[in-house]
């Protein structure tokens, strides 16, 4: 698989399936919040040529993608195949995400997940995040996280 603990920077040769992966990962979701979710609108392209696109198995199974900020590394969307839920595999993404934050010297990680996601509101304080705030963004309604590393 290459990359440290199984995860890799993605190439263009990976666009489609980080595509295919994130639509089967959030297609779910948009009976659920009346609107396409925001992942699945992505310029996936550029978003890997950019270097923000970390990926996982061989096939891909799960992919995140982060961005750099001055002050803390932002989780714009983590996807995991719906065939390999219960594999470990969004835990290990978001242990990668913190030890990414890390190296880039940056001391926590941040992201928004939809209100009605209601799956992640469960997930994400089991991996130490707290709930910053709850706002909205056109028409997402979204609930703001931050983990500090320490």
């Amino acid at each position: 698989m290459g990359g440290r603990d199984g995860v890799r920077v993605a190439g263009v040769a990976d666009v489609p399936v980080v595509k295919a992966v994130t639509d089967m990962a959030y297609r779910h979701y948009i009976a659920r919040i009346g609107v396409v979710p925001q992942p699945m609108e992505a310029d996936h392209m550029a978003n890997v040529v950019a270097g923000r696109v970390y990926v996982t198995g061989e096939p891909v199974i799960g992919l995140v993608v982060i961005e750099e900020r001055d002050d803390h590394l932002f989780l714009d969307s983590i996807a995991v195949h719906p065939e390999a839920h219960g594999r470990g595999v969004g835990r290990l993404l978001l242990d990668f995400v913190d030890a990414r934050a890390r190296e880039l010297g940056l001391p926590e990680v941040r992201l928004y997940t939809n209100a009605l996601m209601w799956e992640n509101q469960e997930i994400y304080p089991k991996f130490g995040y707290e709930v910053v705030e709850r706002r909205t963004d056109g028409p997402y309604d979204r609930v703001h996280y931050r983990k500090r590393l320490h």
